[in-house]
């Protein structure tokens, strides 16, 4: 098939997040699809931009023909972001029939976190007279309003909420990463008949070859807690306020006496006021790092004896959760300390930690002080289960079959 994938955010190994939909794509071409990416030059959650003029550019990467359309910057969530949406909707949607023509697609997906992506990718399934898919990644408008207080009466919210009753009752199929959304869907048209779970994954190839080591400061800093006879509480991601590390924190100024150790690495909006906390609170066995490069992310989670990963208690984890970070700790074979009340729990279903409560640093202390009393042999036995269950639900091959047999159902 010709498969055309509109994801306003979409990256690829060469420009960092979001990776998903390089990974599918990637999977499709090597099964003997043609795939072409359509994405907006500019997104706050690339690492690198590609290099784009005032007309769109045409990439080849990995077999994947990505187009790259011209769109200005912005900062933060406001008129600046609007207008980005704004100009990446409106230079496809009036490219629609020359993009058909050069394409010939065969299925179009509306794969970009916002909704409103679902009418220009509605205008070309139909010049082409192809299957129109709508993949949600977040519930929108649900996430802005119960996340960010936004009035349902917001203009902008009341145009998500548009764009996503007509993407329920105008696609062919719909692909939700988000397990529990049936109930809410259905409220909003979907015949439950077109829905499909296909969730977020991990690349096992990335796995399989010698994981690249660790940078200095972060393998040595890990040494000194060591050979202090530390146990290692490891967190890779994000800082930022969904992550509850202040929730982590509390459980590290708590455990202060104890041989544990608390390495958090990566960074966010949050992390400049997270290491004042630490320095304030004087949590020596405390240590925040700056981020390591993709490649070396097995070195660093093997170093951990323990993976943290924690959420707020938010309504909207009611529909379900499906973190990336979560995969990779599963992956590397670490057991997980998860902190989380949500719809589902993959670290439960796969048996490869413990879950506690969100919000309450005595409940990870609790959950923590749990998993370091298992032996050692069992703790190992945990991370096994984490990675056999990935590799059977979460392999980007298992997914991109999976998500095809949708586009098909």
């Amino acid at each position: 098939m010709n498969i055309l994938l509109l994801n306003h955010y979409a990256g690829s190994p060469r420009h960092g997040m979001e990776f998903r939909p390089y990974y599918l794509a990637r999977e499709w071409v090597r099964a003997g699809h043609r795939v072409q990416i359509v994405a907006a030059s500019f997104s706050h959650v690339r690492a690198r931009q590609p290099e784009v003029g005032d007309r769109p550019v045409d990439e080849l990467i990995d077999g994947i023909q990505y187009r790259w359309w011209p769109v200005p910057r912005y900062r933060g969530n406001g008129l600046g972001r609007v207008r980005n949406i704004a100009s990446f909707l409106g230079q496809v949607w009036w490219d629609a029939r020359r993009q058909v023509a050069a394409f010939r697609p065969d299925v179009v997906i509306a794969s970009s976190t916002y909704p409103m992506d679902i009418w220009v990718a509605r205008r070309l399934a139909r010049l082409a007279r192809a299957r129109l898919v709508y993949e949600v990644h977040d519930l929108w408008p649900a996430s802005p309003v119960e996340l960010s207080g936004m009035s349902p009466r917001h203009p902008f919210i009341m145009l998500c909420q548009k764009a996503e009753n007509d993407a329920y009752r105008d696609a062919d199929a719909v692909v939700s990463m988000l397990p529990k959304v049936a109930d809410h869907m259905a409220a909003h048209g979907l015949d439950l008949r077109r829905l499909h779970i296909v969730p977020n994954g991990i690349s096992p190839e990335e796995w399989s070859v010698t994981p690249a080591p660790l940078d200095a400061e972060v393998a040595a800093c890990i040494a000194r807690h060591r050979a202090a006879g530390r146990s290692i509480v490891g967190y890779a991601g994000s800082h930022g306020e969904p992550n509850a590390l202040d929730v982590l924190l509390g459980a590290a100024a708590a455990m202060a006496s104890e041989p544990v150790a608390f390495v958090l690495v990566g960074d966010g909006h949050e992390k400049a006021r997270l290491a004042a906390r630490v320095a304030a609170e004087g949590l020596h066995h405390v240590a925040l790092l700056p981020p390591v490069p993709k490649a070396q992310i097995p070195s660093l989670l093997a170093a951990f004896d323990i993976a943290y990963i924690g959420w707020q208690r938010v309504s909207l984890y009611r529909f379900g959760i499906a973190p990336n970070k979560l995969m990779d700790y599963m992956m590397a074979a670490r057991p997980v300390l998860h902190s989380v009340e949500a719809g589902n729990d993959p670290v439960a279903e796969a048996g490869c930690g413990i879950t506690v409560p969100p919000g309450s640093a005595p409940a990870v202390v609790d959950g923590l002080r749990r998993l370091l009393a298992v032996p050692a042999a069992e703790r190992a036995a945990m991370g096994a289960r984490g990675r056999a269950h990935v590799l059977a639900h979460h392999a980007y091959p298992v997914l991109a079959r999976r998500f095809i047999e949708a586009v098909q159902a």
